[in-house]
């Protein structure tokens, strides 16, 4: 008796003289169950809070894997089944079959069906507990068979099982041997298997809260979206609805990729001819960063800062480029006009940074001259007001096209003050690194257009700060809360603004500012802050007290174990962390490398996911806005990968061949942003691997994943084959169960269905059979 090739069938011969083969074989494909897991839905993605509460699976109203949608179909097949029995039918097993069909809706669904991994072999019915399947079998054992009747129809139209007559033979066996029955309903891990899941305090605390560690540390996850960059410096979007976004390098290229992942082949903007930069490991001179117009749309303008030397003198130029009529993807290389250009006296301590606000006019953030202590003057040039160093500037460049390159807004705070520069918005920074505009609360609009800063710190702090108009915000009189020039310090006339968070040198020793959260995938990170450290590699929030108003630190980590084993995460990053970004759609990313060099093609960027809870489907979907491209599309391929059983936190660089430096911090006495060798020995030393050595650890962790996650033997290995290699989504759920007191059926004269199985439809699976991609015969277990 042959059944199709992806259909595995006890032969009939060696089911009717080896009885105790049946067990066996079931055994061998409920393969041996990991004790780990973590809350995950049958389509390998988070659970999630519904628009509106089910209906039918009440339980997993306020967090599961269905939303009403989802559980109206489980309602549907219940009733479906439940159709075949009297009242004292419906009594006995309609708990049961509701129980396990609603098994789709848990948090733990992706556990409780073995489809965690979506290269692996899952189960069709959710794994039960001993006892639970017991009671099962004692009063709805043949259930199976008739709910295998009603449901068969759909599997057979997708391909998934062969005939009624040769189901059957399988699963004649289990309603009648209670052992063989419930070994194969049964899931070996005690804590996690039906019902004894949901009583479990330990995995039901906190559940669907952001997963901490044991020291506090937030544990999210990273997804790759691009890499092979060189010093990737900014990242920005258009805001046009195409949600593709811009990618700079410091080298002076900016590089267009589309909503797919896609890179345009021909650069946005090549202006690596005129950018003063260099191969060295950490110089800070270069292309630094990008702004569209605030009215991208209708006002086709793009603004640059970077880097270049006039007559060996070092400026930092910020100018204007139109969009070319003909590509929509390119500037027009023609048209860059200069806005500003300021002298630098040191080559570090470059700022860099541009944006709008949401008043419209354009901000514009730089250092204060480098060296080390803002040394010129007699109060520095952070606190000299005559000077653009050391500043946040605002200046308005709208309707410019027959006039000067730019005009002072009305309301800049120093207008009428002798000797100041009327473009001024703030002073006493040291040297801002990465800036952003707080979006507001999607519901409220709390915090909307709030500008906050990471201020690279000389030698003790690091700070965040919540920049506002007319601000002072302390340097070179204090460095984060502590004085650094006590007699500055000491000046009852500074009236400087503290940073909202400071921190010292043995957490980083130069920070990069962030982006407060408003997208909607991740609804945990509404209103926190994320940043990084560029030095030390660490990844950091804050979120506010809207009652006090203080901001509460926690450190982000990346999931260990189980917790970003979903598709297409991992959980390791390059160390130095360059830049965050925003996406058109809200969702944030950090831009790191492996060797700090514009002529290392060692930048990632990353996409930051929360592993614990993900917005309702259908919630955050977008339909990006057709985009014309002229050229060629570079496609994607993701390189790094999940690592298992390691405490990840930054990747080894790659190795590249840079001239060695002995430079220290971005605002120390050196000239560069610090890729020494003296932090985190474990990561330096990673850091120095050769490729081959980094190839080979690749290889190890792959290894040792293929090891762990290897769940039976090749024999068990059942899968739901597809062209694409991976299982092929299934509809819902659908046991299928009987008493054990044959129960009457409705007056439509049927008779109880005995020779009948069915699968899971378009959706999930419904009924515990495991499908092969080819046959193989059991005779070798035969004595």
């Amino acid at each position: 008796m042959t059944l199709r090739s992806n259909l595995l069938v006890v032969p009939w011969p060696v089911r009717r003289t080896s009885s105790y083969l049946l067990p066996l074989l079931l055994l061998l494909l409920l393969h041996a169950w990991r004790g780990s897991c973590h809350p995950q839905c049958l389509d390998y993605k988070p659970p999630f809070e519904p628009h509106r509460p089910l209906v039918f699976c009440k339980e997993y109203s306020k967090f599961g894997c269905c939303d009403l949608e989802q559980d109206e179909e489980v309602s549907t097949r219940f009733y479906t089944v439940m159709d075949f029995f009297d009242y004292s039918g419906f009594t006995a097993c309609g708990k049961f079959i509701r129980s396990i069909l609603c098994q789709e809706c848990s948090p733990y669904a992706a556990h409780l069906f073995d489809a965690e991994d979506a290269n692996t072999p899952m189960r069709v019915l959710p794994g039960l507990c001993r006892d639970y399947c017991s009671d099962y079998w004692h009063q709805c054992r043949y259930t199976l068979s008739l709910a295998l009747e009603v449901l068969g129809g759909t599997a057979r139209a997708q391909g998934l099982v062969g005939s009624p007559a040769q189901i059957t033979n399988l699963t004649l066996g289990l309603e009648e041997d209670r052992g063989a029955f419930c070994d194969f309903l049964e899931l070996k891990d005690k804590q996690y298997c039906y019902p004894n899941v949901l009583s479990n305090a330990e995995l039901n605390a906190n559940l669907g809260s952001v997963r901490e560690d044991s020291e506090g540390c937030l544990e999210l996850c990273l997804q790759e979206v691009a890499n092979g960059l060189r010093n990737p410096v900014a990242m920005i979007h258009a805001n046009d609805g195409s949600h593709r976004f811009f990618v700079a390098e410091q080298l002076g290229y900016v590089w267009v990729y589309l909503a797919n992942g896609s890179r345009v082949d021909r650069p946005f903007l090549n202006l690596t001819q005129a950018v003063l930069t260099s191969p060295w490991a950490g110089d800070e001179r270069g292309f630094l960063c990008i702004a569209l117009h605030s009215s991208f749309t209708t006002v086709r303008k793009a603004y640059v800062y970077y880097s270049v030397s006039v007559k060996k003198q070092e400026k930092i130029r910020v100018s204007e480029f139109t969009l070319s009529t003909h590509d929509v993807n390119q500037l027009d290389h023609a048209s860059e006009r200069t806005i500003l250009e300021v002298a630098e006296p040191a080559s570090n301590h470059n700022g860099g940074q541009l944006l709008f606000g949401e008043d419209g006019f354009l901000y514009i953030f730089i250092g204060d001259g480098g060296r080390a202590g803002d040394p010129f003057g007699k109060f520095g040039n952070s606190q000299n007001k005559s000077t653009h160093l050391g500043k946040a500037l605002r200046i308005d460049v709208n309707d410019n096209d027959d006039a000067a390159p730019y005009s002072i807004p009305s309301d800049n705070p120093f207008l009428a003050e002798p000797n100041a520069m009327p473009e001024i918005y703030a002073y006493g920074v040291r040297n801002m690194w990465r800036c952003s505009v707080d979006r507001g609360d999607t519901a409220t609009g709390r915090g909307r257009g709030r500008l906050f800063c990471g201020d690279v710190g000389q030698n003790k702090y690091e700070e965040v700060d919540l920049v506002v108009k007319g601000g002072n915000y302390g340097w070179r009189a204090k460095e984060g809360f502590s004085c650094y020039d006590r007699k500055l310090c000491k000046n009852s006339t500074l009236d400087d603004i503290l940073p909202i968070f400071a921190y010292p040198h043995k957490l980083g020793k130069s920070v990069t500012g962030g982006y407060i959260y408003r997208g909607c995938q991740m609804p945990n990170l509404n209103g926190l802050y994320i940043f990084g450290d560029f030095m030390s590699g660490r990844l950091m929030s804050l979120k506010e007290n809207t009652t006090t108003g203080e901001w509460h630190y926690n450190e982000i980590c990346m999931g260990k174990d189980q917790t970003c084993r979903f598709p297409k995460l991992i959980n390791s990053y390059y160390k130095y962390i360059i830049s965050f970004a925003e996406d058109e759609a809200g969702e944030l990313y950090f831009l790191a490398t492996g060797t700090p060099s514009a002529s290392a093609r060692a930048g990632v960027i990353y996409k930051i996911t929360d592993p614990s809870k993900r917005a309702p489907p259908g919630k955050c979907s977008i339909k990006p806005a057709p985009v014309k491209v002229k050229g060629k599309l570079v496609h994607f391929h993701p390189k790094e990968e999940f690592v298992i059983n390691k405490k990840p936190t930054t990747t080894a660089a790659p190795t590249t061949t840079t001239r060695k430096t002995t430079t220290t911090t971005r605002k120390t006495t050196t000239t560069t942003r610090k890729a020494t060798t003296t932090t985190r020995k474990a990561t330096t030393t990673a850091a120095t691997q050769t490729m081959a050595q980094r190839t080979m650890t690749r290889k190890t962790a792959t290894a040792a994943r293929k090891t762990t996650t290897t769940r039976a033997t090749p024999i068990a290995q059942i899968t739901m084959a597809t062209t694409t290699g991976r299982r092929p989504t299934v509809a819902a759920i659908r046991p299928s169960d009987r008493p054990t007191t044959r129960p009457s059926f409705k007056a439509n004269g049927r008779k109880a269905p005995t020779t009948s199985l069915g699968v899971a439809s378009s959706h999930r699976p419904g009924l515990l059979i495991f499908l092969l991609c080819a046959p193989f015969s059991l005779s070798a277990f035969a004595p």
